[in-house]
């Protein structure tokens, strides 16, 4: 009898205490010299905007049913793009560009950003108007910008004012960091610890960031991607990097460019990744940014991204372009 009510007793804390799996009962995984265990395969695919939509204002967060709403919209837009095209269809314009890439190829998820219960409206979390602070003549101030800007400079007349993407050299975009944001499509990263080293690969144009932690900044030459030094702030993995290439001048920035990450583990399946870009040259004041960086499930394996290396469609391109120079020379005698 005795036994009996005992079991009883148990079975109603237990039921009482809730699933051993909820929140509550997450404890951080630790790497075995007690730091924060941020390896695995992780994803920062989502379709909120890095600039806040006029729309919103200085509202920096959507309720539920907004959320729901938006995240609908997407993916009614990805269905609809998924349609099979009218072969009978008329051919565009000469004038427009009939686009590179069709739906299939499209995988910028469906989220909004969500970290800690809120929805993001854009990824800007400061300054509060979810805008790059730019300086009046700061959009022009990289060098891709300046070289395409001298007298007689065309974006064709060579590889070296192609983007960097298009070339192979690294990302679209800034996908390859710093700062990792998301893209179109291959929005992953593997992350690799040791004491003494942090390692991100990039699924996009597979770039490795090697990451030292406690050092010096070595930056007496510029690097793709920067040098990136590495600290503890107790749970927090901070990473500053200086020295970037000026060629990677992803929203104007230039050499002189600082990029301050931290990546805070806020639950098992997620990490708060909040990044601040410092660039005087360019922008008012540092602005700041979070995304947030989910598992992917277990299993998944982060495949070969094969970007033509050394892209051997330069020579069409190019070669394109001089057949369009010499139409028009015709045209003109």
């Amino acid at each position: 009898m005795k036994l009996s009510q005992t079991l009883a007793s148990a079975l109603t804390l237990l039921l009482a205490a809730g699933p051993a799996s909820s929140a509550d009962d997450w404890e951080m995984p630790r790497t075995p010299d007690g730091r924060p265990d941020l390896q695995g395969i992780w994803t920062n695919a989502t379709q909120t905007p890095l600039q806040r939509p006029d729309e919103f204002g200085a509202t920096g967060f959507l309720t539920l049913e907004q959320k729901e709403a938006q995240e609908a919209r997407w993916r009614q837009v990805i269905v609809d793009r998924a349609q099979p095209s009218d072969p009978d269809r008329d051919a565009p314009p000469v004038a427009d560009s009939p686009g590179g890439y069709n739906n299939f190829w499209v995988d910028r998820g469906t989220d909004v950003i969500e970290i800690n219960g809120e929805y993001r409206t854009s990824i800007i979390i400061d300054p509060e108007d979810g805008q790059i602070p730019y300086r009046e003549d700061g959009r022009a101030s990289s060098m891709l910008a300046r070289l395409r800007g001298m007298p007689g400079v065309r974006p064709f007349d060579g590889p070296e004012l192609r983007p960097l993407g298009e070339r192979c050299l690294l990302a679209f975009g800034s996908s390859s960091g710093p700062p990792m944001m998301p893209v179109l499509y291959n929005n992953n990263y593997q992350i690799v610890q040791t004491e003494d080293y942090v390692m991100i690969m990039v699924e996009m144009v597979h770039d490795a960031r090697i990451v030292r932690m406690d050092d010096e900044h070595d930056a007496e030459f510029a690097r793709w991607m920067g040098d990136s030094v590495g600290r503890w702030e107790g749970d927090t993995l901070v990473v500053e990097t200086v020295g970037m290439h000026p060629m990677q001048s992803r929203w104007g920035f230039t050499g002189d460019v600082t990029v301050t990450e931290r990546f805070d583990l806020i639950g098992q399946d997620k990490i708060r990744y909040n990044f601040t870009v410092d660039d005087p040259n360019v922008y008012t004041r540092p602005w700041t940014g979070e995304v947030a960086m989910n598992r992917r499930p277990q299993g998944d394996r982060i495949f070969e991204y094969a970007c033509h290396e050394g892209n051997y469609a330069f020579p069409g391109i190019l070669g394109g372009a001089r057949r369009l120079e010499l139409q028009g020379s015709e045209a003109d005698d």
